[in-house]
């Protein structure tokens, strides 16, 4: 059972949401706004936080941006919730941080199906360690080193180098990715996909390099 935290103002909203995943099988706590969570989180981390965009008292883009910013909660996965339909709003949050969105209105089915796939990806993987020669991974602290000196990166660009090095010197298509990071497709994945490999590149430093585009097809490490 999983714990989640459902930041919303709009009370009918937030009941059917806190309906929906309680009845599949999850302890949810509801907030109306950003300062309850807040005080929240200083007593129980979640597992997973659903997090809507415009709330009376601060933006969801300021919360989540907190969120990845602060060492303890910065691997909390967290969907974001929002009526904006442009998809530069859409880009927004997840240049911010957030690892999926939900469009309103929305399905309980959906809902429910979306908070089971990040959850499903967020679990604590099996493989303790990867490397490439002074690149490593250690998944039981997520902690990411480069020659012994640590490397911090945001949570999806965690997810995309463990899962190239993982299958490394194997190219991964575009569509391979995207279902194994973002799980479900959303509009504008290409332009994302392609940022967080080119920060994720920069981060690397010397092994950024060692990530190459295939092109037409998609990327590999090697």
């Amino acid at each position: 059972m999983s714990l989640i935290y459902i930041v919303e103002d709009d009370e009918s909203i937030r009941e059917i949401e806190e309906f929906a995943l309680m009845n599949a099988g999850h302890k949810v706590v509801g907030f109306p706004d950003a300062k309850s969570f807040y005080k929240k989180m200083e007593d129980v981390f979640p597992d997973l936080i659903l997090l809507d965009v415009m709330l009376p008292d601060e933006s969801g883009y300021d919360i989540v941006r907190k969120i990845r910013k602060n060492a303890d909660i910065k691997r909390v996965p967290v969907i974001m919730v929002t009526a904006k339909t442009t998809e530069l709003d859409l880009v927004r949050g997840l240049e911010d941080g957030a690892d999926d969105y939900i469009k309103k209105p929305f399905s309980v089915m959906e809902l429910i199906t979306r908070v089971k796939a990040l959850l499903r990806r967020t679990e604590p993987p099996e493989i303790k360690t990867l490397s490439l020669d002074g690149l490593t991974i250690n998944n039981e602290k997520r902690e990411v080193r480069v020659d012994d000196e640590i490397v911090e990166l945001t949570f999806k660009e965690y997810e995309l180098l463990q899962l190239l090095l993982i299958n490394k010197g194997m190219v991964m298509s575009r569509d391979t990715i995207m279902d194994h990071i973002w799980g479900i497709s959303y509009e504008g994945e290409s332009r994302t996909l392609d940022m967080h490999i080119k920060t994720l590149r920069q981060k690397l430093g010397d092994y950024g390099s060692r990530i190459r585009t295939v092109r037409n097809v998609g990327y590999v490490i090697e």
